[in-house]
């Protein structure tokens, strides 16, 4: 097995390196009729969203494992009603995904940054954050480290969630399938702010979020990344994290699973 994935990388993925991306050069516009540009030669994207659509964006090439990172500066203001998505998936039914999804609240309440990860096409791993800054103000880099043995998700270089490979206890874990990287601005009134009860400010609109300095590294199989774990700082970091900042866990979500908690949730 380890001889078909590392022959399936050097097939799959393209070697970006770690070199800054271009927008250009990386990224396809998807849908927007127009909401969607890619500026300053490549080196910025912004995505908006009015009444009329949202739009997004996908990359050009696939990846099997990779180290991801994107600068993002959400929107700013009153941004109830709208998702800022930002994620690795793949196709068809049964499909892989590892996910950064951004919902917007109302002016001077906190953004909720919320995790998912999808395994031959079942998730339910949801856990949200807040975050220890405003996400509108400036750009902030948020990562994913995907990896045989762990997907690990950073923000400015601290970990907030780690999902391991437990397939021994049968829980899938996203390894056979190559992603793509999408990002989109929508609208998702019904449900993304206090269970859909805020509504969108058109007058608002249009909201943007911009996007820069994407970097990738996914061109060797033999790269450190491959092997990478959490060291004893960046365990204390991610304590401090979930300690101070999660405020949802499907693990601890007793009422949604009272015949007992998925098999990864028991784990120290």
């Amino acid at each position: 097995m380890a001889a078909s994935i590392a022959s399936s990388i050097s097939i799959l993925l393209i070697a970006i390196g770690s070199v800054a991306g271009n927008f250009n050069r990386d990224f396809d516009v998807t849908w927007g009729d127009g909401r969607a540009k890619i500026l300053n030669n490549g080196q910025l994207l912004t995505l908006s969203l009015d009444k009329g659509s949202g739009s997004g964006f996908q990359s050009k090439h696939e990846y099997l494992f990779g180290k991801i990172d994107m600068q993002l500066k959400l929107v700013a203001g009153n941004s109830a009603g709208t998702v800022t998505a930002y994620y690795l998936s793949s196709k068809g039914s049964t499909w892989d995904e590892i996910d950064f999804e951004f919902l917007g609240n109302l002016s001077g309440d906190p953004y909720i940054l919320h995790t998912n990860v999808f395994s031959q096409g079942k998730g339910n791993r949801e856990q949200q954050f807040y975050l220890w800054f405003d996400p509108t103000a400036d750009f902030h880099t948020y990562s994913i480290l995907w990896n045989p043995q762990r997907i690990i998700f950073s923000v400015d270089g601290t970990p907030i969630r780690e999902f391991k490979n437990m397939e021994g206890r049968g829980v899938p874990f996203p390894k056979r399938q190559p992603m793509r990287i999408y990002s989109s601005l929508w609208n998702a009134d019904d449900w993304a702010t206090r269970g859909g009860l805020v509504k969108t400010d058109w007058s608002k609109a249009p909201f943007t979020a911009s996007y820069r300095n994407f970097k990738s590294e996914a061109s060797s199989a033999a790269a450190p990344w491959m092997s990478q774990q959490l060291d004893a700082t960046n365990q204390q970091r991610l304590a401090w994290v979930r300690r101070n900042y999660m405020i949802y866990d499907y693990c601890k979500d007793s009422k949604r699973f009272p015949h007992g908690f998925p098999p990864e949730c028991n784990t120290a």
